[in-house]
């Protein structure tokens, strides 16, 4: 029984956990192709990460709405994290089409100055950008 409850366990996590890019798969992944209605792409936020931050990490990007989600280690995206100049974990990037529109960054106290509906409203503005 207690081995059917770790496997149940792990299933949900699976199947509602995040998903994980590195370098190799980066900018295949804010380029991703898919359709949020009359020829327009969703942007891709993507959350730079450190395990050492694990308490200020975003936590509500399943609420998240018209965007993909993807989280970065900053461990094991080094290339990334220069390219973007990442310097505090949690960093929030938004794409458009491989394009960094908006960030928020985590100031010194290492936590997200961000709230989920100020995340969500700037998701909405790049949306509404893409229209025109």
């Amino acid at each position: 029984m207690k081995y059917l409850n770790i496997i149940l366990l792990l299933i949900t996590f699976n199947s509602f956990g995040q998903e994980w890019i590195i370098d190799d798969n980066f900018d295949s992944k804010i380029n991703e192709k898919q359709a949020f209605g009359d020829n327009q792409t969703l942007p891709v936020i993507v959350e730079f990460y450190a395990s050492f931050n694990d308490a200020n990490k975003f936590e509500d990007w399943s609420k998240l709405e018209d965007v993909i989600y993807y989280r970065a280690d900053i461990a094991k995206c080094p290339v990334a994290k220069k390219k973007y100049k990442v310097r505090m974990a949690p960093t929030l990037i938004i794409f458009k089409e491989g394009i960094k529109e908006i960030v928020f960054k985590a100031g010194l106290d290492l936590m997200l100055p961000a709230n989920l509906e100020e995340i969500q409203e700037s998701i909405n503005e790049v949306n509404a950008a893409s229209q025109f």
